[in-house]
């Protein structure tokens, strides 16, 4: 009886936390993109115009072909990844400062508040990257992926990532002014470490392991391998990647926990 009086506690503390984590997405909503008219399609247009049109130019200017692969495919099984990446990243920036007067609520916590600001950020480029894909598939640009399953492997830990990466830098942000600062900086250093414009298998041997220490280039090598089949040589280590992006999110979770005493609440 106590185990079963547990778990409906531990049901509803979730279910709570789920729709305080929601209605922190609307608002969040409603707050960066307006309430009139259709100012909340912006959550899935914005990230349509960056992946569409990075997209549209690499496929007009570079070969029609690379290494063997088709060159739409290459851009958006990696432009896509990269943008969850970088707006993640980007919007983590002093996130808990910016709705700080929300931790007055109780069922409040700067946790809920990264959450629901990486959920945004996620499901709008997840379905940016599936109009994407869908369009470029419908006009012949791109073939239906070969192997779901390792598709989809790549894109949630790749999801697990950024939230990982979003709970650090916004707990850091609140901690340090020099975070802030040299963020947009930051986010462009590592550019060539998230593997989305290049392939392990493109890259000299000895430079590889390095490459793969980055868990976003294994997510990338997971999700070309779904779309390319095994024409794409992908390499991974998935064991690498998984205890990596756990030691990540209890990282955040711990630095999220102990950033409420930098928050200034006004």
């Amino acid at each position: 009886m106590k185990i079963l009086q547990t778990l409906r506690q531990v049901r509803g503390l979730l279910t709570l936390q789920a729709r305080v984590i929601y209605a922190l997405i609307m608002r969040e909503i409603h707050t960066r993109y307006g309430r009139d008219n259709l100012g909340f399609l912006w959550v899935l247009g914005e990230p349509v115009l960056f992946c569409g049109g990075v997209t549209i130019m690499w496929t007009l200017i570079r070969p029609s072909h690379e290494y063997g692969l088709p060159m739409t495919a290459i851009v958006v099984t990696g432009y896509v990844p990269l943008t969850m990446f970088r707006h993640c990243l980007l919007q983590s920036v002093k996130a808990f400062n910016a709705n700080g007067s929300l931790l007055f609520h109780r069922q409040v916590t700067p946790l809920t508040i990264i959450l629901a600001r990486v959920a945004l950020e996620l499901i709008g480029t997840l379905m940016a990257g599936i109009l994407v894909v869908l369009g470029a598939v419908f006009f012949g640009y791109m073939k239906p992926p070969q192997y779901y399953g390792i598709l989809y492997v790549g894109i949630f830990y790749q999801m697990l990532f950024c939230t990982a990466i979003g709970m650090i830098f916004a707990s850091l942000s609140e901690m340090s002014e020099f975070v802030e600062k040299i963020m947009q900086v930051f986010s462009y250093l590592s550019l060539p470490f998230t593997g989305a414009f290049t392939m392990v298998n493109w890259i000299p041997a000895q430079y590889r392991a390095a490459m793969m220490c980055s868990p976003s280039v294994d997510n990338i090598e997971m999700i070309r391998e779904g779309q390319f089949g095994l024409n794409a040589h992908a390499h991974y280590d998935i064991f690498y990647d998984t205890w990596i992006t756990i030691v990540l999110l209890i990282i955040g979770f711990v630095l999220t926990i102990k950033s409420r005493k930098y928050i200034l609440v006004q």
